[in-house]
């Protein structure tokens, strides 16, 4: 591939996972015209959201394993058209019952975040493969706030149901774009889909990420979660004998176990819990009326531009990162993301009075974002095997979700626990919430310290140019910097 190619191959990437990213936080602030607009319970709107990410949990890691075995390209253009597909019936709902079927439904489509980056590193040079990934890391970091910024000024000019129109219009592009344009993977693994594993891998997921995410409204201590919760650990003891037996695992444990890899995902877990949750809750801080004796009253749009020193700062801090990883290796910036998202979250413990404050403590997150998205990307493909970088990268997405899952409903207790008579949350929640999320952050950056400062290098072994039978990949004893 020439240059050219390689930026085409790129945008189109960008494109589709963007659009999977955006569509993670343009509903959210428009929830409550869905939920009046279709004439529906508060309880049963969060399921748009709750939908999208069980869906996403599940058929991230299955169809990065699908595509490392039957072409990456080959899926990601499936993916593609399962979005398209999500969309169209989601603008088209004449019911939140039909929504909530759309939102599973794109959710298949969380696959373009594993896929983009395997494909990367299968076309690009190995020396722009960094920059590739940090710059595709930065744009799903962009998309996953941007809607935050968006939602409000075209629910205002148009209508919610504008929110999947647009992207319908981009998804037909980009899918048509990727079945022309990007080249089919050289690298896939031999042998098949675990269909008993996967049927495990999505059971313990459920079963984890729905009490998490329900839990506010059910109670920890309630019969279903803590059910849920039990029926989670039995399946996942299950679902790690059943990966560690088979001959065809969907995600290698010895992979998995690799201490590049379980460190950086220790880091994930920590860190998503921090970031997702101050995606969830900096705007209802702003939004709150000041008459509640803190917030500014803000409105949808308003509280969005607050954000935009948070997607300005992740953007430019994502493309600098791959540039840098010569004198700043990956390692070194997943620990200063993890303690400039620590740094914001102490700064709006502590300063909150004007937007000012808002707005720098989320540049401050906004940075560290960049910077931890683009590493963990980075470590992972760093260190596994080419044919497993699907599966390893959708694990990593996922336990960075379960991890924002968990730190959403451990804010959410916070917030939400004492409210005031006018059912408002009072100041000290949110303060007590930010706190624990610059702890979790903090966490994430001691997990990042414990990542080896040099991992194996893994390359492909290209046994059919020795006149051999095509063979698996395996590890040099090549040190690389991570």
């Amino acid at each position: 591939m020439n240059r050219q190619s390689h930026r085409l191959t790129f945008g189109v990437l960008a494109t589709g996972a963007g659009v999977f990213a955006l569509l993670q936080s343009l509903i959210t602030p428009a929830l409550p015209i869905v939920q009046s607009a279709m004439h529906t319970s508060q309880s049963t709107v969060t399921w748009v959201m709750t939908a999208y990410l069980l869906s996403a949990s599940v058929f991230t890691p299955i169809l990065g394993r699908v595509g490392d075995l039957a072409g990456k390209k080959r899926t990601l253009v499936a993916a593609l058209v399962a979005l398209l597909i999500g969309c169209l019936v989601a603008a088209l709902a004449p019911n939140i019952t039909v929504l909530i079927v759309a939102r599973v439904i794109q959710g298949i489509a969380g696959a373009l975040f594993p896929l983009s980056f395997g494909i990367v590193r299968d076309e690009f040079p190995a020396a722009r493969v960094p920059a590739g990934i940090s710059n595709l890391s930065a744009v799903i970091a962009v998309g996953s706030g941007l809607g935050m910024v968006l939602a409000g000024p075209i629910v205002g000019a148009l209508d919610y149901r504008w929110l999947f129109w647009f992207p319908v219009i981009v998804v037909a592009a980009t899918a048509l774009l990727a079945h022309r344009y990007v080249p089919e993977s050289p690298h896939r693994t031999e042998g098949s889909v675990n269909w008993p594993s996967s049927v495990l891998l999505s059971g313990w997921l459920v079963a984890l990420l729905l009490p998490v995410s329900q839990a506010a409204k059910w109670g920890w201590g309630s019969t279903p979660v803590i059910g849920l919760l039990a029926v989670a650990a039995v399946l996942f003891a299950l679902w790690i004998l059943s990966e560690t037996r088979s001959r065809n695992p969907l995600i290698d444990m010895r992979v998995m176990r690799l201490p590049a890899v379980w460190t950086t995902n220790a880091a994930a877990l920590l860190f998503g819990g921090g970031m997702y949750a101050v995606w969830a809750f900096l705007p209802g801080f702003v939004e709150t009326p000041a008459s509640a004796g803190y917030g500014f009253g803000s409105t949808v749009t308003g509280a969005g531009l607050l954000m935009l020193p948070m997607l300005i700062a992740m953007f430019v801090s994502g493309l600098l990162s791959g540039r840098l990883a010569g004198r700043f290796p990956a390692k070194a910036q997943l620990v200063t993301g993890a303690l400039l998202g620590a740094a914001s979250c102490a700064l709006l413990t502590v300063r909150h009075e004007a937007p000012s404050d808002i707005a720098l403590a989320a540049g401050v997150f906004g940075l560290g974002i960049g910077l931890a998205f683009a590493s963990m990307a980075n470590l992972i493909v760093q260190s596994v095997p080419p044919e497993q970088t699907g599966a390893a990268t959708g694990m990593n997405a996922n336990i960075r979700t379960i991890g924002g899952s968990m730190g959403a409903a451990l804010m959410t207790g916070l917030v939400t626990g004492h409210l005031q008579s006018d059912g408002r949350p009072y100041e000290a929640g949110y303060t007590h919430g930010f706190t624990l999320l610059a702890a979790f952050c903090l966490a994430a950056a001691f997990a990042a310290l414990a990542v080896p400062s040099r991992s194996r290098a893994w390359t492909n072994v290209p046994a059919a140019a020795a006149g051999e039978a095509p063979a698996t990949t395996g590890p040099s004893r090549e040190s690389v910097n991570s």
